[in-house]
């Protein structure tokens, strides 16, 4: 596991970029796992930039999200879908037949999590992007969630909910469950960037990094993870001195 401290959000993102864009020089062909939230803003704004300006071309790149809630319309505000057209997709030369997200519909509930790993294990990820939860959740593996599990529907765990409320009206309008990889879904990427930023992070990342691997605490499995990058700012590396 290598860490990369910067001064702030906009290095933790520039680092981020240069990253992404130096895999998929080396890989036009370059199978990315990709997150939603807050944290990784900034790289695919900074993405935008870098194929705006033709440093970089997407025409070859397959995608794969990570998670997405189960309840509302591909056409929510709020649903990762709609996340990812408006951050990324609808602004560079993905093309759409290359874009994979899972299916949320709650009618295919029964087999939509098995579906979403078939095409993964059918197409093993070079790069996986992720954020971490104030519980230590990586995508939407919560605590307890066993360290080998593949793609599967996750009932959110209430500080989930609250942390990700401010994204909604209320509470309530938070959806109660999501499908998710599973956490050897995530391993099985051949690299791994975490990004994480703000002194919210702190307590979580030191036990990501210096606390005991378990499934209380999922994102410690990342500690077995042969390439690895966490990339934090001063605020969210405060507890590892």
């Amino acid at each position: 596991m290598k860490v990369d401290i910067c001064k702030n959000y906009e290095e933790i993102a520039k680092k981020a970029t240069s990253i992404v864009i130096q895999e998929i020089k080396n890989n036009p062909k370059l199978k990315i796992g990709l997150a939603t939230g807050s944290s990784p803003l900034g790289l695919y704004e900074n993405l935008i930039e870098a194929y705006q300006k033709n440093e970089v071309s997407f025409s070859e790149v397959t995608s794969y999200n990570l998670d997405e809630y189960i309840g509302i319309s591909r056409s929510h505000p709020q649903s990762y879908y709609s996340f990812m057209f408006e951050n990324l997709f609808k602004h560079i030369d993905i093309k759409s037949k290359n874009i994979h997200l899972p299916n949320n519909d709650l009618t295919q509930i029964d087999h939509i999590a098995n579906d979403y790993n078939q095409i993964l294990h059918a197409n093993p990820l070079d790069l996986q992007i992720l954020g971490i939860g104030s519980n230590g959740h990586i995508g939407f593996n919560e605590p307890g969630t066993p360290l080998d599990s593949e793609t599967f529907i996750v009932t959110l765990d209430e500080q989930t909910r609250k942390d990700n409320s401010r994204f909604f009206k209320n509470l309530d309008d938070v959806p109660k469950y999501a499908i998710t990889m599973g956490i050897k879904n995530i391993m099985d990427s051949k690299k791994i960037i975490l990004i994480a930023s703000g002194k919210e992070k702190a307590k979580a990342i030191h036990q990501m990094i210096k606390g005991k691997i378990t499934n209380k605490f999922p994102a410690s499995i990342l500690q077995l993870h042969p390439d690895c990058t966490i990339i934090l700012d001063i605020d969210s590396a405060s507890q590892l001195a």
